[in-house]
């Protein structure tokens, strides 16, 4: 049985991450245990790992790193075993290089970039950017079929601020709001959404079934 890790780092919403990640396990056909835990060890040993994320980049990042060895842990197995990774909205932020927000905080730095705030060229868009919006993907596994072009597809966000990986062939999905930014990234055996998987409706169940059959 392979073992699917929900960071709890008092950041992100646990709840329903936890509910979508078991309604999906029940999709797929490998058994799986989903275990919402802080505790280094586990997370040392977890078959693939997802971490939320809601709030302020600093805030998030400050509250990971209080953990003793909890980000040292994720790095030993993301980084050092290749264990499937997800990271959701400030989750999925946190994998850059730094975020601008409320001044400069480093990130993970596990894909290069910044996370910085939306640039709004449009007066009658909104930060946040919040609701349904259309996400076209690249070719990723996670987005299922390989056909182009790819169908546009809504899923739901909300955030001010936004990841600008330092490499285009990083970004996985993009969306547009006032500007064209990246829906999701990915690297290797990691990818992040800035939208929720959990609030999406099918389609985000289906995208998290679909990583927890990834084999990167």
């Amino acid at each position: 049985m392979q073992t699917v890790v929900l960071i709890d780092y008092g950041s992100g919403n646990l709840r329903s991450a936890e509910k979508a990640l078991q309604a999906a396990a029940r999709s797929v056909d490998e058994p799986t245990a989903i275990e919402t835990t802080a505790d280094p060890d586990v997370v040392r040993r977890a078959d693939r790992i997802v971490l939320p994320g809601v709030g302020a980049f600093a805030a998030c990042r400050s509250a990971l790193y209080e953990r003793e060895g909890l980000a040292e842990a994720m790095g030993e197995a993301v980084l050092g075993r290749g264990a499937p990774f997800l990271g959701v909205c400030v989750g999925m932020q946190l994998l850059a290089t730094r975020g601008l927000e409320f001044g400069t905080t480093p990130g993970l730095d596990w894909i290069p970039g910044e996370v910085r705030r939306l640039s709004l060229d449009d007066p009658s868009r909104k930060v946040p950017h919040m609701g349904w919006n259309d996400i076209e993907p690249s070719s990723h596994p996670l987005f299922g079929e390989t056909a182009t072009p790819r169908e546009p597809t809504p899923m739901y966000f909300t955030h001010s601020y936004a990841f600008y990986p330092d490499a285009a062939d990083h970004i996985a999905a993009t969306t547009e709001h006032g500007e064209r930014f990246a829906a999701a990234v990915a690297k290797d055996n990691i990818v992040g959404l800035q939208f929720h998987p959990e609030k999406s409706q099918g389609a985000g169940l289906a995208l998290i079934a679909r990583f927890l059959e990834w084999r990167p």
